[in-house]
């Protein structure tokens, strides 16, 4: 019998399993091998000496107009408030960064209006601490809302009580609102809503303020097309209240209410109108509508500073939308914490800014004349009319009187 064909099978056999065998071999120990061999040549991402949490002490201790320009507030107004948050439990030291370097993550996020790969490039952190760590502060500003947008007192201001041009006149007068838009970036097909008379695309924000240039109230969100007059309308159906006999102050986008006094409409009010040996208002509309400015003014200080302070608040932005929705409010706290600790805002007129100013958007400056929005019944207009009229008349009497006085001093003399 021949065997030699059996033989050499059988030898062909073994031949091809031991190959199989060592195919098999290398395709476990390649990968093992590549593996090992990879992370041995991974580099690490965040190899800066200078960590956040040195830049951020840098800052502090630093010249004092680099921390003015970076975190928009004195050191020490800056420390007080780290020390408050973490007080209250508002923000904690985690492992690897302190409550300092977190605002201070935050801080150098409005004022240069930094991307998130930005912040972890310039802190030396992973994406997700840093997202975890912005979100803290946003929902930290969220609680000190609730502490510090609000009426310190409901009594007539001082800046009334001791001026006669207002008082008695506006002595229930709580402060001024208005609306001021902040741009938005969003997707197109969302963008219509959005898209303000200028062309633009931004939020309108309803904003309140007393007369220490202090926000009061802040409803941020509002589609950028929607009226002054509609957004106060929202904000009254949100729960946005005027104690019983109080009022604000607002321009000729409202209308006029016993809550809301608005100027006369058609008649001067610009305060250029009746600047200095320009003429003297002629009659009473003309004098309520001069002194309503005046005072009005003060909102429009309010907004300018902030604006000033937060340049974020002019541009369009890297960051999700709900978050976009954020940085008004968040701004706003900033803003009267600053102002509660008489931070110095002389420097904002001179300051080097953060953000390309050629970046800022065109933005609508307020409505000059209401939109068609009803905010109130005719009834409340009536009495919103009669209380404007009583008050102009009584405002244009004394300032009869007192030019009649004046004229006979001088006339005696």
């Amino acid at each position: 019998m021949d065997t030699s064909n059996h033989d050499d099978g059988y030898e062909s056999c073994t031949d091809s399993e031991e190959e199989e065998e060592e195919e098999e071999m290398m395709f476990l120990v390649f990968p093992t091998i590549y593996c090992i061999s990879s992370r041995r040549e991974k580099i690490p991402v965040n190899t800066s000496i200078l960590t956040g949490a040195k830049y951020i002490r840098e800052i502090l201790d630093g010249h004092p107009q680099r921390c003015l320009d970076i975190l928009r507030m004195e050191s020490h107004i800056f420390q007080l408030l780290c020390d408050h948050l973490r007080s209250k439990n508002l923000l904690k030291n985690s492992k690897g960064v302190s409550v300092e370097e977190q605002l201070g993550m935050f801080m150098y996020m409005l004022s240069r209006n930094a991307s998130y790969r930005t912040l972890t490039d310039r802190f030396q952190h992973s994406p997700e601490t840093v997202h975890r760590h912005i979100n803290g502060c946003f929902n930290a500003m969220r609680s000190l809302a609730f502490d510090l947008i609000k009426h310190s007192s409901l009594d007539t201001h001082w800046k009334i009580s001791t001026n006669p041009q207002f008082w008695p006149f506006f002595e229930n007068c709580l402060g001024a609102i208005d609306g001021t838009h902040v741009p938005m970036t969003i997707t197109s097909n969302e963008a219509a809503p959005y898209r303000n008379r200028k062309g633009t695309i931004s939020q309108n924000v309803m904003v309140a303020c007393d007369f220490d240039l202090n926000f009061v109230y802040v409803s941020a969100g509002w589609e950028g097309s929607a009226s002054d007059a509609g957004v106060l309308k929202s904000a009254i159906q949100s729960g946005f209240h005027v104690p019983p006999g109080k009022y604000y102050l607002v321009d000729g986008g409202y209308a006029n209410t016993p809550q809301f006094l608005a100027l006369y409409r058609g008649v001067r009010y610009h305060l250029k109108d009746f600047g200095r040996g320009g003429p003297r208002p002629k009659n009473p509309k003309e004098l309520f509508n001069l002194r309503h400015a005046r005072l009005r003014n003060h909102i429009e200080r309010t907004i300018g500073v902030w604006k000033m302070r937060f340049p974020i608040l002019k541009v369009g932005t890297h960051y999700p939308i709900d978050t976009q929705v954020k940085i008004p409010m968040a701004a706003a706290v900033f803003h009267n914490i600053i102002r509660s600790h008489r931070g110095d805002e002389q420097w904002l007129d001179t300051q080097q800014m953060q953000i390309d100013p050629l970046l800022f958007v065109t933005l609508p400056d307020g409505d000059d004349r209401p939109r068609h929005v009803p905010t109130s019944s005719s009834n409340q207009r009536d009495l919103g009319n009669s209380m404007r009229d009583e008050i102009a008349n009584r405002m244009w009497a004394d300032y009869q009187r007192i030019r009649s006085e004046r004229s006979s001093r001088r006339s005696t003399s």
